[in-house]
């Protein structure tokens, strides 16, 4: 009698819009539980058997219940899956296969179909792309996806970067190249500098060079620097099927071990790369540096012909100048260019450290690798003469290119750096005062005041402080017209010295040869195209980490690390713990709350401070130097747990 009644179906209607309900994130735990979290304040809990229907990261809609007086979520509604397309690991088992999403929170294997036109034959270990096709929110019973293509086969000891690259959807291979790709299209005319005793100095095994550079004495005891840049534009024309692939790849990828190039190697390492004794078509600059350190306003940008002379080693160079090893230059020529090259730079860097910001020297890690491709070690390198020397000359040239963009043109693709926003600033103020440095919020935000800022921080050498005002600024971002460069110290900025690698670097050659050239109606830059550089370097940065912790997790799992002390600094405290850095190889480690005090209710992790309180009383913060010992090497989420060495 109640079947098909409108009253009881108004009933249900109206209860069921009675029922709160709320929209959020879905967080897992590893016991099984959950959280809905809706914003940065609010969160509900979703008991384990509620879990089973969804997965860390969906977007839900939730049913809020009270069950034993505790306020939950029943999860009714899927929005959004976090899993579309995923990468995963292969497990075959009774001829049925299953994929294990190669996230942290996901633990449990999905049952998986290969895609109608995939050829590939999977077997257990292997690395695969796949698609989420059913999902138990849509009333399906279980979870199943579908195997799209196989990334790499098990136990291939490039599984760390092939899978990488596949999670987030980045080249693997270098773009193939054409016949056509290989003729030299722009036959502009160029001045011969092939008689200038141009040299490159680069890594050892660097093939894509992309700059040389020629100086000269004046008589006035100021510096001609001519600043010679590969010109891979005169092969690729705009709009080219070569340029749209150097488009969509913003960036040579730099990943631990080899890079994925932006362009062919034929051109990038042969055709373009500035090699010795070879004639090379490059856009050159030539920039006249005044006794003082000060760059003279007036800036020749043309294009020419060089060869350069000599292939240099950072290492050798800087060896040489510092008056250790048994290198030495080949000729007097090459000699005197590396002399006046480092009093060239020891110039700027004084004219640096009172008229803008100068970079702290910091540690660089490199991984070493066997014939076959297994990490072996991590070698610790630091930023030498011979690096600032070529450093100085590129901040030169690209404040010399940005100059001359705005003077011509009003755009380009710039690097910009905002420094602090207005609440930011007003924070970094309360912070110093604590530490009685007296600066105001109207000073800070302006680029005097903020090179003046970073001087007295220099001067302070407090770790600590710099890392608490570091967290307060801006992040660096490319703009389309011209713009201060904060964290440079500088008013505008705009490279071009590195068009191999660098897409936006192409895009400022093309504009500064149509200034050359005095084409008319040049076209700007859109902001579509700076958005897509910059995600594609976000996303490049984020794959070069992943594959670091993943090489530190195979490297650091063998038997001589096992009880081996290493001395580390906390670079980060969070909810749970704090996060270090070990100094000696450059590996990111955690320490739970558990490693650090048994009681958890008398700790107190301040993540706005960096700080960790015991009892109340400070025990840790970020920048102090502990000794840990590693305690667990988690592979699959390439994550390093370490305990302190008390």
């Amino acid at each position: 009698m109640f079947q098909n009644n409108p009253l009881l179906a108004q009933l249900k209607k109206n209860l069921h819009a009675k029922t709160p309900r709320v929209e959020g994130i879905v967080k897992s735990t590893e016991r099984g539980f959950g959280f809905l979290e809706v914003d940065a304040q609010k969160s509900y809990f979703i008991p384990p058997k509620n879990m089973k229907n969804v997965m860390h990261g969906d977007k839900i809609l939730a049913l809020l219940k009270v069950e034993k007086d505790r306020e939950i979520a029943e999860p009714e509604k899927l929005i959004e899956s976090f899993l579309n397309r995923f990468v995963g690991k292969i497990e075959k088992k009774d001829n049925k296969l299953f994929i294990l999403p190669d996230y942290p929170f996901l633990k449990d294997f999905i049952l998986c179909r290969i895609k109608k036109n995939c050829i590939d034959i999977f077997e257990t270990g292997d690395w695969a792309v796949a698609k989420l096709i059913k999902h138990k929110l849509n009333g399906n019973h279980i979870f199943y996806a579908e195997l799209v293509e196989e990334i790499v086969k098990a136990n291939n000891p490039l599984i760390p970067w092939w899978v990488t690259l596949s999670r987030h959807n980045l080249e693997r291979k270098a773009p193939t190249i054409e016949k056509d790709d290989l003729i030299l299209k722009d036959r502009s005319d160029r001045k011969d500098l092939t008689h200038c005793n141009f040299i490159t100095i680069d890594n050892f095994n660097t093939k894509d060079i992309d700059d040389a550079l020629f100086i000269k004495e004046n008589n006035d005891g100021s510096f001609c620097l001519t600043v010679a840049i590969a010109d891979p534009t005169s092969y690729i024309k705009s709009g080219s099927k070569l340029d749209i692939i150097a488009a969509k790849r913003g960036f040579t990828n730099y990943l631990p071990g080899f890079n994925v190039p932006m362009l062919p190697r034929n051109l990038s390492e042969d055709m373009c790369s500035l090699n010795p004794n070879e004639r090379r078509p490059v856009l050159a600059c030539r920039i006249n540096v005044l006794k003082n350190g000060n760059i003279c306003n007036k800036i020749n940008f043309f294009l020419a012909w060089i060869k350069s002379k000599s292939k240099l080693s950072y290492d050798n160079v800087s060896d040489w100048i510092e008056k250790t090893g048994s290198w030495k230059p080949e000729t007097k020529l090459i000699e005197n260019q590396i002399l006046l090259l480092h009093r060239l730079c020891l110039l700027r860097i004084k004219w640096r450290a009172l008229n803008s910001v100068l970079f702290k020297d910091s540690l660089e890690y490199r991984f070493q690798f066997s014939d076959t491709g297994i990490v072996e070690d991590v070698v610790v390198e630091k930023r030498r003469i011979a690096h600032k020397i070529i450093e100085e000359s590129m901040i030169i040239a690209n404040i010399s290119a940005a100059n001359f963009l705005s003077k011509n043109l009003g755009f380009g693709i710039y690097n910009t750096h905002t420094g602090f926003d207005f609440i930011n600033a007003e924070n970094v103020v309360s912070f110093l005062e604590k530490y009685n440095l007296k600066f105001t919020v109207k000073e800070i935000i302006t680029l005097k005041g903020f090179c003046n800022l970073r001087r007295v921080l220099n001067i302070l050498s407090n770790n600590y402080v710099n890392s608490r005002i570091r967290r307060y600024q801006s992040f660096g971002d490319f703009s389309i017209t011209p713009g201060p460069h904060f964290a440079l110290g500088l008013s505008e900025y705009a490279t071009w010295t590195s068009p191999i690698r660098k897409y936006s670097d192409m895009i400022n050659h093309r504009l500064l040869k149509s200034i050359i050239n005095k084409d008319k109606n040049i076209t700007k830059p859109s902001e579509d195209i700076k958005l897509r550089i910059s995600e594609q370097k976000r996303r490049n940065r984020i794959a070069e980490r992943d594959v670091s912790d993943w090489l530190y997790t195979l490297l650091l799992q063998k038997k001589e690390y096992k009880n081996k002390k290493f001395n580390a600094e906390i670079t980060d405290v969070s909810r749970s713990g704090i996060r270090a850095k070990l100094l000696e190889n450059g590996a990111n480690v955690f320490i739970p709350a558990l490693f650090l005090h048994p009681v958890r209710e008398e700790l107190i992790f301040s993540q706005e401070t960096g700080k960790v309180f015991i009892k109340g009383i400070l025990h840790y913060k970020v920048s102090d130097l502990i000794q840990v010992i590693l305690s667990e090497i988690r592979l699959q989420t390439r994550s390093i747990i370490a305990r302190l060495d008390n």
